[in-house]
This record gives structure tokens, C-alpha cells and sequence, in this order.
């Protein structure tokens, strides 16, 4: 623990902290040792997971989606030595890419796509004049191949591990590690809201946080679960792409 914090800490900052996987980060990189920041919309949520830790806790009530939001989170953080950020926040449409209003896809974009891009382009460099610490980025096995029907969902999957492989590649040597998480299902509330039936290799999300952490050092790529790497393998290098297509897209025809 003590070696994660000096290479990650003092401070963490956790995009989408109020629940679930954020949550989960959260609590783990206080048990490592680091205070953390905590983002997101609803301010309760995020007191009852700061009350939990056991290391300096602050909350961040914030929309990432936008731009003040970003700043806020940013400014935030600018007051502390920020050691790891945790890009987590996400939002999913879900039904057919036609029939979602435009303002909806818009914030799915800018908080899954916009938002880490801001908090890596304001946050890494203080890291490399440090040379150490760390970013990571949540992904999706959704990401992989097209996904209906959450087409806009998936794609801004892809641009957030493409971004973290892109990232992880430039700061090499730097001391500064990159990864992106691609994760499949995970038992976290969105989950249980969005299937009415379990998923096969669900991780929880105690599994994905120690997956992403544990493999910062290697990079820049990580996929928790062993049912859900050999799903990985089996849709992006053996099966063709129309048949990867239609086999996510049958596995999420009970999506509500």
C-alpha cells in the first residue's frame, strides 16, 4: 500500500464517485492510502461514500458533461497533489440512435468523451513534471464493435480507450502510467436497472477496480474477468465483424 501511495498519491481524483464502480475506486485508493476527490451530480450520494473512507475525503458536486462542470472539478483539484485520476463518469442512451433526443446524445458525449479529455489534458502534466502518477480510463467491451442499441454509447467507448492507448504510448518513460479498463458487465446498480436477466462473467466491481489499479504499471490495456477476456478476443480477432455485430446486438435485446 505504501508503494502505491507514493508513486499515486497523495490525492486521487474519482469522475463519477457517487455510486457503484466510482464508489468502488473510491474506497479502494483510500484503503491504498490516498485522499480522494470525489465527482459527481448528487451531493448526498457522494457524502454518504466520503463518510465511508478512511483517508481526507472532499466532495465535488459537479456536472462533468459541461464545461463549468470540468472547470469546477479541475479547480478542485489544481489545490491539491493529484497523484491518479480515475475517468469513470459515463452516461448510456439506450434504444434505437434515431428515436433518442439530440440534447441527450450530446451530454453522453461530452461527459464520456469530452470529460476525460479535459481532466487528462489539465491534470497529466502536472504528473510528468512530478515523474509519477497515474490515469485511468473506463471503458467497455461495448466499445469493441458497433452495439445497438446503445450505438452512441459504444462508440464513445472506443474513443476513451483509443485515447488511453494513445496516452499511455506518449507518456511512456515519463513515469506517469496510462490504462484503460474495458470492462463487460459489471453488478453495479445501472446494471441491475438495464438487464432484467444476469449477465454471464459478471465482475463486481471490487474485481474491476483491483484489475485497473493492479495493471496501471503494465498497460494500456486491461480486461477484468476471464470469461469476459475470452469474449473479448473472440469478438475483435476471430469472429467477422457482422457476426461480432449481431451477437452484442442479440445479448442486449432485453436492455430497457
Amino acid at each position: 500500500m505504501s508503494a502505491f501511495a507514493d508513486r499515486y498519491g497523495p490525492w486521487a481524483l474519482v469522475a463519477g464517485a457517487s455510486e457503484g464502480l466510482g464508489a468502488a475506486f473510491a474506497t479502494e485508493l483510500s484503503r491504498r492510502g490516498l485522499g480522494v476527490i470525489l465527482v459527481a451530480r448528487r451531493a448526498q450520494a457522494l457524502s454518504t461514500v466520503a463518510s465511508r473512507l478512511t483517508t481526507p475525503a472532499v466532495t465535488v458536486v459537479a456536472d462533468l458533461s459541461t464545461v463549468d462542470g470540468a472547470a469546477i472539478a479541475i479547480e478542485a483539484a489544481a489545490k491539491r497533489e493529484v497523484g491518479l485520476v480515475v475517468a469513470n463518469a459515463a452516461l448510456s442512451p439506450i434504444g434505437p440512435f434515431v428515436d433518442q433526443p439530440i440534447d441527450e446524445l450530446e451530454r453522453a458525449l461530452a461527459l464520456n468523451c469530452a470529460a476525460p479529455m479535459r481532466l487528462a489534458h489539465a491534470l497529466l502534466p502536472p504528473m510528468v513534471r512530478r515523474h509519477r502518477g497515474g490515469f485511468v480510463v473506463m471503458s467497455s467491451l461495448a466499445g469493441q464493435q458497433g452495439s445497438p442499441p446503445i450505438a452512441l454509447y459504444a462508440a464513445t467507448k472506443a474513443f476513451g480507450a483509443i485515447l488511453a492507448e494513445g496516452l499511455w504510448a506518449e507518456l511512456r518513460g515519463s513515469g506517469v502510467d496510462v490504462i484503460t479498463c474495458v470492462a463487460g458487465a459489471i453488478s453495479t446498480p445501472g446494471l441491475a436497472t438495464a438487464k432484467a436477466r444476469p449477465v454471464p462473467g459478471t465482475v463486481t466491481p471490487a474485481q474491476v477496480v483491483t484489475a485497473a489499479l493492479d495493471g496501471l504499471r503494465r498497460g494500456p490495456r486491461i480486461v477484468p474477468g476471464a470469461l469476459m477476456r475470452v469474449s473479448s478476443v473472440l469478438m475483435t480477432r476471430l469472429l467477422p465483424r457482422r457476426t461480432a455485430i449481431a451477437m452484442i446486438s442479440r445479448a442486449s435485446r432485453d436492455l430497457s
